[in-house]
């Protein structure tokens, strides 16, 4: 049991990744609680990881003191805090010509401030326990697709975010603070969001080696058990950190040129 009386908050865990890191988190002796917009969802994980391993709160996080409330839940559930997983975000489709500053500002105040501000609502309880914070990114962070444009932006801004806290809180609290980067995961909102766009239900069967050469995308437990990693004590004094996951190397990769002769 890896994360043993451990007590860890996940944002957005009513579904996909933060639903499995959830389960994950439990799996190894954790209680949880469980964030998210969909009551209906969270009450099925709720019901699926019991009542006395895990809780629940329902609320946008980018209310006046969500994050306050959503602390004060899981200590009044279970006494101290020992780690948070910022995983809630809103992953929406944008370029230079649809990304107005309305839309921006939103984009932002859920994928960067919202977790700015669990992070400096949680710090006290944090410094007590030596606990520590993930955040989950994407690899969109480093420069993003161009239909991708205020999430990416979004997204860099949460991983400076981990590189200077990582440094400032660890060496002044000895609170950690890390950050994975998934690359495409197939979650339930993204099945979703590809039946939208026109393609077959079964898309994620089809997709092209450039980008996913082992023939399939990656899964939300797959990244659930790297943030187990993060969350556990075996991952020693390592703050500030940034893990890209993905399939290939993301940087500096040449794909080839023709897809067809790969597909």
């Amino acid at each position: 049991m890896r994360l043993q009386n451990k007590v860890v908050a996940v944002t957005g865990s009513t579904t996909g990744i933060g639903k499995a890191i959830a389960m994950a988190c439990v799996d190894e002796g954790a209680q949880v609680l469980i964030h998210g917009l969909e009551e209906d969802l969270g009450k099925s994980v709720l019901k699926a990881l019991g009542a006395d391993k895990a809780c629940l709160h329902i609320e946008d996080i980018t209310n006046e003191g969500a994050a306050g409330r959503l602390i004060s839940k899981a200590l009044d559930a279970f006494g101290k805090l020992d780690a948070i997983v910022n995983n809630a975000a809103a992953v929406v489709t944008s370029n230079i010509d649809t990304t107005d500053l309305t839309f921006l500002r939103r984009v932002l105040e859920v994928n960067t401030i919202g977790p700015f501000s669990l992070i400096k609502t949680a710090l006290p309880h944090l410094k007590k326990t030596k606990g520590c914070i993930l955040n989950i990114g994407s690899v969109n962070a480093w420069s993003g697709e161009p239909n991708l444009l205020a999430y990416s932006i979004s997204k860099g801004g949460l991983m400076t975010m981990t590189r200077n806290l990582g440094d400032v809180l660890h060496r002044e609290y000895g609170v950690r603070v890390n950050q994975i980067n998934p690359g495409w995961v197939q979650t339930e909102t993204e099945t979703l969001r590809k039946k939208d766009q026109g393609l077959p239900s079964d898309w994620y069967k089809k997709v092209s080696k450039i980008y996913a050469p082992a023939g399939r995308i990656l899964l939300p437990e797959e990244i659930a058990m790297a943030a187990i990693y993060w969350l556990a004590d075996e991952s020693g004094p390592v703050s500030g950190q940034v893990v890209d996951l993905e399939q290939y190397p993301f940087l500096g990769r040449n794909p080839p040129k023709d897809e067809s002769s790969i597909s």
